[in-house]
């Protein structure tokens, strides 16, 4: 059996793509994943976040375990068993972007296809970084006492 997730970005209204992960994978898989499907930087700080209904993070599973488990611990049956169907995948921690990953459904696995796997997508992903401040060789002041 496969879980079909919906992957959105809130600044977007055109992106998503649409991910399928075995039940044994984990979120360091669907890490990776994301990671090699948006042509992001491996080597970047992120997080999966599980929040309540108000918006208030109640879980946070990172490389490191934060008192819910590691990334490479926890695996798509042990979310879903646990009802958490939609989290969120903060990629750009200095700006706080994150992309919204919801469950979808269950399918059958496909003969000859290796998971996870990109099922469907729409237009170009989210920039990694945003830089809020351009800088300017005309920024720099120097003391010249």
């Amino acid at each position: 059996m496969i879980y079909r997730f919906k992957i959105t970005f809130d600044a977007s209204k055109t992106f998503f793509r649409i991910y399928e992960l075995r039940g044994e994978n984990t979120l360091y898989d669907l890490h990776e994943h994301i990671v090699n499907d948006l042509n992001h930087a491996p080597d970047q700080v992120v997080f999966f976040h599980v929040k309540d209904k108000t918006g208030k993070e109640i879980k946070k599973y990172g490389l490191f375990d934060f008192g819910h488990g590691s990334m490479d611990e926890i695996t798509i049956d042990a979310l879903i068993a646990r009802r958490e169907k939609t989290l969120f995948y903060l990629f750009d921690t200095h700006s706080n972007r994150a992309l919204r990953l919801t469950f979808v459904e269950t399918d059958e696995e496909l003969p000859r296809k290796s998971y996870p796997r990109t099922a469907d997508e729409k237009d170009d992903a989210p920039p990694q970084f945003v830089d809020k401040t351009p800088y300017s060789p005309t920024d720099i002041q120097i003391d010249e006492e």
